[in-house]
């Protein structure tokens, strides 16, 4: 298939709308381009009128995707519901109550099948696929039955975006620690990184480029500006009781383009890079 995965140093780095912003500007490309996120643990869903319940972030993706949601594109869905317990609800119908050490021990055989048959399908159907990770690909004590990270770049043989928040610091701590921490077959995988959430005249910040490029010898494809949104997000409370329109969706895709490398980003995409 061809597609790309973006993942982050942490969560709340902005990785939800950096996949809405490629999936837009794909789309208004003509590309026939679809959403994925393997596992969603979110409180923030909606319910299609299919019936699917469906996380905030994958439906908003399928619009600026101008496409139809389909189940497939967000598989897993852990909705906390309180008491330690979690809602599993799978292709968007709700399975099982149950806490997380339960839902670890039981649903990562059966998680990883439903995953490679939910890429399988929407890669026949869709000309390209955005593919989003979950916090980090480096949290030690959960990666060696994680179903969202770097397990599904292995199954869908996709190079990976990395993305850093430096709005509160310690970026470059968060990038070279997230590289040195990824075993060397994944870390290859890594194609490019974005700084984002940037405050004040990017500019300033080209000897900051240059030493994440030397350092880790991976190409920066930019550095995006802070960009006050009221598009929906997965983190956090909802930014609003409605939906994003088209022309917000395509303002924040404009102001994502005008700042990174997209022709980089279309041929890692492309398999050119």
């Amino acid at each position: 298939m061809k597609g790309l995965m973006v993942q982050g140093t942490a969560s709340s780095v902005g990785k939800s709308l950096i996949c809405t912003a490629i999936c837009r500007l794909l789309a208004n490309e003509g590309k026939c381009v679809a959403p994925f996120k393997s596992q969603n643990m979110s409180s923030l869903s909606i319910h299609t009128e299919d019936g699917f319940e469906i996380s905030v972030s994958q439906a908003l993706q399928a619009r600026a995707a101008k496409t139809p949601y389909l189940p497939e594109m967000n598989p897993i869905l852990l909705k906390p519901s309180g008491n330690m317990e979690t809602d599993i609800i799978i292709l968007g119908k709700k399975e099982n109550k149950m806490n997380g050490m339960l839902y670890r021990e039981q649903y990562f055989e059966a998680g990883q099948k439903l995953i490679k048959k939910s890429l399988h399908a929407l890669s026949n159907s869709f000309e390209f696929l955005i593919l989003e990770g979950a916090g980090s690909p480096v949290e030690m004590n959960l990666r060696d039955r994680e179903l969202v990270n770097m397990r599904v770049a292995d199954l869908a043989d996709v190079p990976v975006l990395l993305v850093a928040n430096i709005e509160y610091g310690g970026v470059f701590a968060s990038i070279v620690g997230t590289l040195a921490l990824l075993p060397e077959e994944q870390r290859a995988r890594v194609k490019g990184i974005i700084i984002n959430k940037f405050q004040g005249d990017v500019s300033m910040f080209q000897d900051g480029v240059d030493f994440i490029e030397a350092y880790t010898g991976i190409e920066v494809l930019g550095v995006v500006p802070y960009f006050p949104n009221e598009l929906e997000e997965e983190d956090g409370i909802a930014k609003s009781d409605k939906s994003a329109s088209d022309d917000q969706i395509d303002d924040w895709a404009n102001h994502f383009k005008k700042y990174v490398r997209w022709d980089k980003i279309v041929a890692t995409l492309e398999g050119d890079e």
